[in-house]
């Protein structure tokens, strides 16, 4: 696959996964400094890995709910846990997700996601 074939590739999944309101915001910040992240991402967090057959996009949505709990990425988090809920996971499997991350990563870093994922969703009922 070449680069720009990967990128549209990545370009397409990063829509149906975060919307095209978050893609085209992030479109349209990009510049001559961002430019060249942007295409990074693009291509290989989306085109490359979100592509993949070998899970399903709900299970890469858990997957990227952990990680992002555990390591404190609280803006990511999110916008991922939209993103989960794009692709299919309920409130309540975002949550075990969460239960999950108490016992593996610490309570202090499920602490702190519930309350981002918690306000997350009250943005979605709003």
């Amino acid at each position: 696959m070449t680069d720009k074939q990967r990128h549209d590739a990545g370009m397409t999944v990063r829509r149906q996964v975060l919307g095209d309101a978050h893609v085209d915001r992030a479109v349209a910040n990009t510049d001559e400094f961002t430019a060249d992240f942007q295409n990074l991402i693009t291509r290989y967090a989306w085109g490359e890995i979100w592509t993949r057959d070998g899970l399903d996009r709900r299970t890469r949505s858990c997957i990227t709910l952990a990680v992002l709990a555990a390591l404190h990425h609280d803006e990511e988090l999110a916008m991922h846990v939209r993103a989960a809920r794009r692709n299919g996971l309920t409130p309540d499997e975002i949550g075990e997700v969460l239960l999950q991350v108490a016992v593996y990563a610490g309570v202090p870093a499920a602490n702190r996601a519930f309350k981002v994922a918690q306000a997350t969703l009250r943005q979605e009922t709003e």
